[in-house]
């Protein structure tokens, strides 16, 4: 399962008066996959998935099938608080032709440990598809526990998690207590290369979708045991990892992108807003310090 380790990019969904920017997404896997990006991710947190339609999650991820064209690794977002909703999305996905699927704990529902368990388990044998666990607490409210990770790591479809729990602690146990072909991707590009040398594969990444070129490098650089190249990347790109949760995420990776002329339109939908004054200052500062401006 080499081909789901390095620098995944968590990619924006452009959108145009309201609707997908369907070849301002296209044009962005082009820069992505150009650049030497290692594998892409539709519909997660950054694309927006809790504000696209049932059809338009769907067709975004059969859009990036479609563009990518087997060049890279495509792993779609087809979670939901929903098991239902999850396995229709995960069954999409499937018949898109994705390469794996990315699951994200149930949100607002609350569920117990036993809970996400039966979820994940109900998703993992409705679809027969490698499928990554994504535990992202700060969203969800519920942290899922390292040993709740092993027990799913048992599921022979489940084979890996995208972890942005944001503590080594934890992804220490995680990794400790599962199988050693048990993939596990940072969901956080502060924790990235750390993640890395302490047995991680890689990232799922925001700012990358800005810059995919330097955290590819980053993470190869971390995967190859060049610790001085990697803290070299992770210091350079540090200031714009910040900026990328300066306010509510997406919008600094989608308004830092429209100031590259990547894509056209910077706006998130609702109840996601466009980034704030300071927030905009701090951003074309990071973009200055990096060229990009």
């Amino acid at each position: 399962m080499k081909q789901f380790h390095g620098a995944f990019t968590a990619i924006v969904t452009p959108f145009i008066d309201g609707q997908v920017d369907e070849q301002g997404f296209v044009d962005l896997i082009e820069y992505q996959i150009k650049s030497g990006i290692h594998g892409l991710v539709p519909c997660g947190t950054t694309g927006e998935s809790a504000t696209l339609g049932f059809d338009e999650h769907k067709r975004v991820v059969e859009l990036a099938v479609e563009t990518v064209a087997g060049r890279v690794p495509v792993i779609a977002g087809t979670g939901a608080n929903n098991t239902l909703e999850a396995i229709e999305f995960t069954e999409s996905a499937k018949e898109s032709g994705a390469d794996a699927v990315l699951s994200v704990v149930p949100y607002y529902n609350k569920p117990s440990q036993e809970g996400i368990y039966q979820h994940f388990k109900a998703v993992a044998e409705a679809v027969d598809i490698p499928m990554f666990l994504y535990n992202v607490p700060g969203r969800t409210v519920i942290n899922m526990l390292p040993e709740t990770v092993a027990r799913l790591a048992k599921i022979d479809n489940i084979i890996g998690i995208k972890e942005a729990c944001g503590s080594l602690e934890q992804v220490s146990d995680v990794i400790r207590m599962c199988p050693k072909d048990f993939i596990l991707l940072s969901g956080d590009d502060f924790t990235s290369m750390p993640t890395v040398f302490v047995g991680g594969k890689g990232v799922i990444s925001v700012v990358s979708n800005m810059l995919p070129g330097p955290m590819a490098q980053m993470v190869e650089a971390a995967l190859d045991g060049d610790i001085a190249r990697a803290n070299e990347l992770h210091y350079k790109l540090f200031p714009l990892m910040k900026c990328m949760f300066a306010c509510p995420s997406p919008a600094p990776a989608k308004q830092g992108l429209q100031l590259m002329n990547i894509i056209r339109d910077a706006s998130p939908r609702l109840p996601i807003t466009p980034v704030d004054e300071p927030t905009m200052a701090k951003l074309k500062a990071a973009m200055t310090q990096l060229e990009l401006l």
